[in-house]
């Protein structure tokens, strides 16, 4: 796959799975072995990654979501994004009641890709940052 064909893949794949919720897309792009390395919610296969998807959109029905930049070498890529919308909705993945709130917020995730599928993702967010637009951060000091 070349560089410009995976990163057309990793656009589809955010803008369908995440922005849309055209979850169908995560079975097409998606590797039935996938793994997303993440220190506080690692998600193992397609179906949980769909869940995933779901319960933050539930959580933010007005999400919007977009790829930055792309960078390719060889089958990684990495993927800089942003995300924001309205904390209005209820979700058990997401677990903080809805405070009516918008967020905006960046990340990164790294992509592993073997035979035009995803099959490792790496991702950090500034979910701190997040949860201080929600008001649901303890104080410090």
């Amino acid at each position: 796959m070349s560089a410009e064909e995976l990163k057309a893949r990793l656009e589809r794949f955010a803008q369908e799975a995440w922005h849309q919720g055209n979850l169908a897309v995560i079975d097409e792009l998606m590797a039935a072995g996938f793994v997303l390395h993440d220190p506080v919610s690692p998600i193992h296969g397609p179906e949980a990654f769909k869940q995933y998807v779901t319960g933050v959109r539930l959580a933010f029905p007005d999400l919007q979501f977009t790829v930055d930049d792309i960078i390719v070498e060889g089958s990684r890529a990495v993927a800089r994004w942003a995300f924001w919308g309205t904390h209005i909705g209820q979700s058990p993945s997401f677990g903080i009641p809805p405070t009516g709130k918008q967020v905006r917020f960046s990340g990164v995730s790294i992509y592993h890709m073997v035979d035009d599928k995803i099959v490792e993702e790496w991702s950090t967010m500034d979910t701190l940052g997040m949860l201080k637009q929600l008001g649901v951060t303890p104080p410090v000091g």
